[in-house]
């Protein structure tokens, strides 16, 4: 049975990018295989430096994913920071990674341009999430487009060290959907939380109608045909939240004309609202029942750890640490 492992790092309230890129496609391989699903709170680190923003984070990315459908008795559901041993395996794997591969890395250059304050963290953010994966024997990573790279540095490195010190790692595959691999944002980039054009998976009624009759538009009228309607972020994003007939209908309205953008809007509101009903009562329900949370992440480390071990005692000896 194969592995699959993916994590959300805990830098801000989760997006429908992370859930249609990474949150909806790890839950559905859940039933048919081996899940593995973690916060990556070390990963945080990188960006973030106030500690109860990421204890705050933390527990609500917890909710949203039980929330989403996570289920403990299918998944090991854990924090990042309580298995230590990721840290000693990124050593391990560091030390073999070549500083090329690592300045090659297009979240590096990406975040950095767009103002990130480089630092060491950042830049050997890679050689950080190839332990997390190798850590567990993973044989499939649900990830979205713009982290393929990255797993396959993981690839990379798994593959020099089993060159280097004799067959230890599994050498794991991304697993991408291409059609919600890349989300758009309001602002037609990708979805992201670092670019503040995130639509929140549980925001706020008012505020989440407020940020999405705020998408801007051209300035077409409603009559006007619009044969590029695909590309119109509105619909994009219809596609995703609406059933697809419904998705179809308003394309074609808007590429025929007569279909006015403040009523497009007002649709995919409504199809966003009501796309994440059931897991915003259920989230309420876990938000009023945290030990039952804390109890899930803790006996997820359990299970992980009882793992990680077994890994990390094989990269010691196959390394000459013993």
């Amino acid at each position: 049975m194969p592995r699959i492992l993916t994590g959300i790092t805990p830098s801000g309230t989760l997006h429908i990018g992370n859930y249609f890129g990474a949150m909806r496609p790890a839950i559905e391989l859940q039933a048919g295989g081996d899940a593995y699903y973690f916060i990556a709170d070390y990963h945080s680190m990188t960006s973030l430096h106030d500690p109860a923003k990421r204890r705050g984070y933390t527990h609500g990315i917890a909710l949203d994913w039980l929330a989403c459908g996570l289920d403990p008795a299918k998944a090991v559901f854990w924090r990042q920071s309580d298995i230590p041993e990721v840290c000693e395996l990124t050593w391990l794997l560091g030390t073999l990674t070549p500083m090329g591969l690592l300045e090659r890395a297009h979240s590096y250059k990406d975040k950095t341009a767009k103002g990130l304050s480089p630092n060491f963290g950042l830049f050997a953010y890679p050689v950080l999430m190839a332990a997390d994966i190798l850590l567990f024997d993973t044989h499939i990573v649900p990830v979205g487009r713009d982290q393929k790279q990255h797993v396959e540095m993981t690839r990379d490195i798994a593959v020099k060290f089993n060159l280097t010190y004799g067959e230890t790692f599994v050498v794991p595959a991304p697993d991408i959907r291409d059609e919600v691999a890349v989300v758009p944002g309001l602002d037609g980039q990708k979805m992201s939380k670092s670019y503040g054009n995130t639509v929140e998976i549980f925001g706020e009624e008012k505020a989440m109608r407020k940020k999405i009759m705020g998408l801007v538009m051209d300035s077409r009228t409603s009559q006007e045909p619009k044969p590029d309607a695909e590309k119109n972020i509105a619909i994009q994003l219809m596609k995703l939240l609406a059933p697809a007939d419904v998705a179809a209908d308003h394309e074609a309205r808007l590429r025929a004309g007569g279909l006015g953008y403040g009523d497009l809007k007002k649709a995919l509101f409504a199809h966003y609202w009501d796309f994440f009903a059931a897991a915003r009562a259920k989230r309420a329900e876990l938000a009023a029942n945290p030990d039952f949370v804390e109890k899930v992440l803790r006996d997820g480390a359990e299970r992980a750890r009882a793992v990680a071990d077994q890994v990390m005692a094989r990269a010691r000896t196959a390394c000459g640490l013993r």
